[in-house]
């Protein structure tokens, strides 16, 4: 039965809303009062050298700067045009390519991956035939979190071979009902518009139907072009010591899941399209419907209350992340590389967008900034949102114990004869997802050498019992144990872990 009472009074309220929102946006507070000041205050107790940050409101620029330096002991200052990776805000215009594929009929989204991949294999045969497009990019495939990101985060895999070796990551989880944060999904999701196009790779799909149409001209898709700009920002970590200049991540290879780099003003012109229903400076760059698509969940992330947040449910859609909050549907993203990361959030029913880009991996400050600014709006009485979110890190910091890094240098320090002669130890050793190391002595100490990921070492100096403490070359990859697996006085298996930021759980790799 219909209610056509019911549907005029929707669209009075719609038009209302419309109405309200050609208005200029009236000024607010926080923003034209304090936000200097927090943010200031915020990079400090953060140790944050460079942040930006832009809002929009009701389609104008309400706040749009930068903070900070790009680079610790230089004097270039972060401005509006200042680029930073923004990681896994790369999904979005992932999801979206391909909603504009479906809007077009050139795919479904609910098509089966093999009809594009015909090569394509999970673990088991049953997930294989049913997956599909918006599985991908769904998060439920069953893996933990961040599953195989040792194996292919930057490594000199292509994309072919991350989604070949898609079939050897054993899940488990239950296929589409838990929550698990997979980088590979999007990688072959984006190795789906080349298929259903007839060879227009992502970057150049997104380069043409996103960025070009939003006037984005300074939004790059491959982390080695944004290497090569002006005016960008450095990448720093805390994570194992006094803040320090970390390498850039090349993701190249997983490029449509987080190899984007860009500046508040042209997120500007992305929240715009956002908040305008697909439309930018009065062009429709994309149906409505086809934007909807992007944002309609398709995985619980959670359906508990925030102990600290005034939101209960959080969904995952096709990029985005989706939640109530104060009574308003809010869609966000953060987006984590190495020294730098960052957040998107918009609001339509407010006409509320911003974003926050920032130089250090090892802060909250970037998430906090968020909520204040959408406190402020939203109308949630004022909570200092960077001192709750620091006095909850000290607190787990505390619960947490001392620093393990320096846990293991004093197990360094304490080292005995290694149980086996070192040279035991050498030779070739393989796992099946990750491929082949080498372990080779290196005076006293053991040298791990990683085929697929140029340039990446970690020696190994002795501990106690079969155990060495695994320094990694490139730091974001962290200082860890490695223990081997000895059995009748011979080696069997070296057993790596890697910083939780590239994957939370152990590879097994045996001697051949």
């Amino acid at each position: 039965m219909r209610f056509p009472f019911l549907q005029l009074a929707t669209a009075a309220l719609l038009l209302g809303a419309t109405a309200a929102r050609a208005q200029t946006a009236a000024p607010n507070r926080f923003i034209t009062d304090s936000l200097d000041s927090y943010v200031r205050r915020g990079m400090r107790l953060w140790d944050i050298p460079g942040l930006a940050v832009v809002v929009v409101k009701d389609g104008q620029l309400v706040a749009q700067k930068g903070y900070g330096v790009r680079e610790v002991g230089k004097p270039d200052a972060v401005d509006a045009q200042t680029l930073f990776m923004i990681a896994s805000n790369t999904k979005l215009f992932t999801g979206t390519a391909l909603a504009k594929l479906d809007g077009e009929k050139k795919i479904s989204l609910d098509d089966r991956v093999t009809k594009y991949l015909p090569d394509f294999r999970l673990y088991d045969t049953l997930s294989t035939r049913l997956l599909t497009v918006r599985d991908l990019m769904s998060h439920h495939l069953g893996f933990k979190t961040f599953q195989g990101d040792f194996t292919f985060f930057k490594s000199n895999l292509e994309r072919g071979e991350i989604v070949r070796r898609m079939r050897l990551m054993q899940p488990t989880r239950e296929f589409r009902r838990d929550y698990g944060y997979c980088n590979a999904g999007f990688v072959t999701a984006g190795e789906i518009i080349p298929a259903a196009t007839g060879g227009t790779s992502w970057e150049s799909y997104v380069q043409q139907h996103l960025l070009q149409p939003l006037g984005m001209s300074r939004t790059f898709v491959s982390s080695i072009e944004f290497a090569k700009q002006p005016n960008i920002a450095a990448a720093y970590s805390n994570t194992f010591g006094p803040l320090a200049k970390v390498q850039f991540d090349n993701w190249d290879n997983m490029g449509p899941c987080a190899s984007m780099a860009s500046n508040v003003t042209d997120l500007a012109h992305w929240l715009r399209f956002q908040l305008d229903s697909g439309r930018y400076e009065g062009r429709q760059v994309l149906p409505w419907a086809a934007l909807r698509k992007t944002r309609d969940a398709n995985t619980i992330i959670t359906s508990r209350k925030s102990p600290i947040l005034p939101m209960h449910f959080v969904s995952y859609a096709l990029g985005t992340e989706t939640a109530d909050y104060n009574g308003s549907q809010i869609f966000w993203h953060t987006g984590g590389a190495s020294g730098q990361v960052s957040n998107v959030c918009f609001v339509p029913e407010a006409g509320l967008g911003l974003a926050v880009l920032t130089n250090n991996d090892n802060q909250s400050f970037f998430e906090a900034l968020r909520y204040q600014i959408l406190d402020s709006y939203l109308g949630v009485p004022y909570v200092d949102r960077s001192a709750q979110f620091l006095e909850r890190r000290r607190a787990g910091e505390k619960a947490a114990g001392p620093d393990p890094t320096v846990a293991l240098a004093t197990r360094v320090a304490k080292k005995n004869k290694t149980p086996l002669p070192l040279k035991a130890y050498v030779g070739e050793f393989e796992n099946p997802l990750f491929g082949r190391i080498q372990v080779t002595q290196k005076g006293k100490q053991l040298l791990v050498t990683l085929p697929n990921h140029p340039g990446l070492t970690a020696t190994l100096d002795y501990m106690d019992g079969q155990e060495f403490r695994a320094t990694y070359s490139d730091l974001v990859f962290g200082v860890l144990p490695a223990k081997f697996e000895v059995e009748n006085g011979q080696v069997k298996n070296l057993e790596l872990r890697v910083n939780d930021y590239v994957e939370q759980d152990p590879y097994v790799f045996v001697k051949r």
